[in-house]
């Protein structure tokens, strides 16, 4: 019996490193840096799953694949990168047809409560869904919307997160206007958990403003990567923290 999450588990297959992904907000770029990020490691020869332990989407962002498939959510994103099933990156029936909170859209679709325990579970059972004889060297999971946004009818993005237990948090910034508070409102809630944080700016292109952005962060403590390479470097087991350079 192991723990995942802070719950038991009695398949034994949690990651060896498990990673959060959480955002300051929407729309600052989470899935596309964890897709990036996983086909990094995966070029590193590590392995590697993803997991969306809930997710909402538009109806209309969904397209068909070549193969006839419905795709386009952040799932399947993260499944195009890992080369899992979709639907074992997240399930059917966390899989939310409202742009909403996913315990709003659970609401409005009519659809069961959610709670912050289950999602952990599910995503702790999940590992080893693939059939995976070993662990993963690594296990990514990336939360809906900002560290603060509705993960559950009982729970924001933090408390699944301490749920989930994870080894590293990355938390994506938007680089720009605004990055300074945003970030450090998120790590003031991200603050009780155990794990070593990792603040991303994503979109970074290194102009005036997002350079002092960086710096700042960097004066206040945070480690700070600017790279999907630098990144990896933070994360991928036995390796050291890494600070952008000035």
């Amino acid at each position: 019996m192991r723990e995942a999450g802070g719950l038991a588990t009695a398949d034994g297959t949690r990651p060896v490193r498990l990673v959060v992904v959480a955002g300051t907000g929407t729309e600052v770029g989470k899935t596309w840096v964890a897709a990036a990020l996983i086909r990094t490691l995966l070029d590193q020869g590590l392995s590697v799953a993803a997991r969306k332990p809930a997710q909402s989407f538009e109806p209309g962002d969904l397209v068909p694949d070549a193969d006839g498939h419905i795709v386009g959510t952040d799932a399947d994103h993260l499944a195009e990168a890992t080369g899992e099933d979709p639907l074992i990156v997240c399930p059917p029936h966390r899989r939310y047809e409202v742009p909403m909170a996913p315990p709003m859209a659970a609401d409005v679709l009519g659809r069961d409560r959610i709670e912050i325990d289950d999602l952990a579970l599910e995503v702790a059972a999940s590992w080893g869904a693939n059939g995976a004889a070993e662990p993963f060297d690594l296990g990514l999971v990336e939360l809906a919307g900002g560290t603060r946004s509705p993960a559950a009818h009982d729970g924001d993005g933090v408390k699944l997160a301490r749920a989930l237990a994870p080894d590293v948090i990355v938390l994506v910034a938007d680089a720009g206007l605004g990055t300074i508070h945003s970030v450090r409102a998120a790590l003031d809630g991200l603050a009780g958990l155990t794990a070593r944080t990792v603040v991303h700016l994503n979109r970074y292109e290194g102009t005036e403003l997002q350079r002092r952005n960086r710096d700042q962060l960097i004066d206040d403590g945070c480690v700070v990567t600017t790279s999907i390479d630098a990144l990896a470097d933070t994360i991928t087991p036995g390796a050291g923290a890494v600070t952008a350079t000035r």
